[in-house]
């Protein structure tokens, strides 16, 4: 199964934070085994949304990780002793995480390809597929191999080994790369796409469970490396890699692969293709409005704090060290501005992640609410600003200090003149959470998108969650306009 390659934008970034790297995160070959016995558990790193290797499936009534690689990250668990602890992840992160020790290995059906093996250790091939065009059943007439998409326009996962090759091997073809398979089967779906070329038992699945959906073959001239799964590792892992070898050895000898873990996973494929209503998978929104209203809040919350800081900061004149801090606040301020939501994400979770390893939604709400704290510390000095100065006049002439005078004259004036430019920053929020779903928060469209490659559907979901998002921004809305007639009242 492809995996994506960091992008140019992030790649330097995440190259930074590798260089500042702590020793201590580092894998040593004689002791990576020990480590992870040491503690218990192995963390295993994947994107369960590319069924039959990884995907989501509601199993006695909650919803479970379960798929092919699923079954051989559980041998290689038991088979060490220890636990085996799964982190969703999105494709763009997985092999970051594994840089950064966010996660112990990946599996998710890895090609170990040269470029890869300079930066992870993989261990030995547990499976060895190949590649399909997906297309519509409507269009089987017109589409047999690779050679019948000259000129058309083919999807693929960006940066994944189908996207490479359909560009090397399609003549004049036209690419067009998406982070998800979900969203690669909608636009084909759509017609916006010929084909998606995917890996060989994936295209089988989604054609297996959609009756408009066929997979074809590609003819692509491939090397060994394009088409086989390996574990990924963090760089150095010999006696860890050697121990998985171990696992895989007994699961190649009893040819485990094609007698027990891909019957299996086609089992949960058909479960979860028994009852595909919205209804049914109304848990796994439950659990997306839950984690949304946690991270919009929290992120309301210190947002407000770190621009109320930041605001009074600015306002700071006179002596040189005053200048400085109003300086910094104002790089500051103009930095994350200048800078996209997602990196900032990524960064934290990553990038601080090498000095804090910090959970993924602890994460998130930390690099939304810096994010929200320069804009919100912009509302409130506009707020101050628009205060009268007489009122200041008046505050000191009573004798009130400048940090009094503030605080009970001019700030709460600044709050009520503001207050619908707040307001539009809390509805900002409620939407802008959903880019922390890139590092694997269970947020709406994460949990979205788990839905989507589940039931199959691609359209349905997403018209759901549009109507949740609508729901909890009307509502806040509606309440943030009852405070602000309040406040025109008083």
């Amino acid at each position: 199964m492809p995996k994506k390659k960091i992008g140019v934008v992030l790649g330097f970034i995440f190259a930074l934070a590798l260089t500042m790297m702590p020793m201590s995160h580092s894998v040593h070959a004689d002791d990576s085994l020990a480590q992870i016995k040491a503690k218990g558990e192995l963390v295993m790193g994947t994107s369960p949304d590319y069924p039959p290797y990884e995907f989501e499936a509601t199993v006695h009534g909650k919803s479970q990780i379960v798929g092919m690689d699923v079954e051989i990250g559980k041998k290689i668990a038991k088979d060490m002793g220890v636990e085996l602890v799964i982190k969703k992840m999105s494709f763009d992160t997985l092999l970051t995480g594994l840089q950064t020790g966010k996660v112990d290995m990946v599996i998710s059906g890895m090609n170990p390809t040269p470029e890869r093996r300079q930066n992870v250790s993989f261990s030995d091939i547990y499976y060895q597929g190949g590649f399909d065009i997906l297309i519509n059943k409507s269009d089987q007439w017109r589409y047999h191999d690779k050679n019948s998409f000259e000129n058309k326009t083919v999807g693929a996962q960006t940066g994944s080994t189908q996207y490479v090759e359909s560009k090397k091997q399609i003549k004049d073809v036209k690419i067009k790369g998406m982070t998800s398979a979900s969203d690669l089967v909608l636009a084909l779906q759509s017609h916006k796409v010929a084909g998606v070329a995917m890996e060989k038992p994936t295209a089988e699945a989604y054609a297996a469970n959609n009756k408009s959906l066929v997979a074809i073959p590609t003819h692509f001239d491939l090397n060994a490396s394009s088409t086989n799964s390996a574990v990924a590792f963090q760089k150095g892992s010999t006696t860890l890699v050697n121990q998985a070898n171990k696992s895989i050895a007994t699961i190649k000898k009893e040819q485990l692969v094609n007698k027990k873990y891909l019957p299996a996973a086609g089992k949960y494929m058909k479960t979860n293709t028994v009852n595909t209503s919205m209804w049914h998978y109304w848990k796994a929104f439950a659990i997306g409005i839950k984690y949304t209203l946690i991270i919009t809040v929290c992120s309301v919350i210190f947002g407000f704090i770190i621009g109320v800081i930041l605001a009074l900061l600015r306002q700071l004149n006179g002596n040189p060290l005053k200048n400085v801090i109003r300086w910094l606040a104002t790089a500051y301020v103009e930095f994350v501005r200048g800078t996209p939501m997602m990196v900032q994400v990524m960064f934290v979770y990553f990038g601080l992640g090498l000095v804090v390893n910090l959970p993924a939604l602890v994460s998130g709400i930390i690099a939304i609410s810096l994010n929200s704290g320069a804009y919100v510390a912009e509302y409130i000095r506009g707020g101050i600003n628009s205060v009268d100065p007489g009122q200041t006049e008046a505050a000191r002439s009573l004798g009130m200090s400048k940090g009094l005078t503030m605080r009970y004259v001019i700030l709460p004036q600044a709050l009520k003149n503001i207050w619908p430019s707040l307001g539009n920053e809390f509805i900002t929020l409620i939407k802008d959470s959903s880019i922390v779903s890139i590092i694997g928060v269970t947020e709406l469209i994460y949990q979205a998108n788990i839905v989507r490659s589940d039931t199959y559907r691609g359209v349905a979901p997403i018209a759901v969650i549009m109507v949740i998002y609508f729901i909890l921004t009307f509502t806040a809305s509606r309440i943030l306009n009852h405070f602000e007639k309040r406040m025109k009242h008083d």
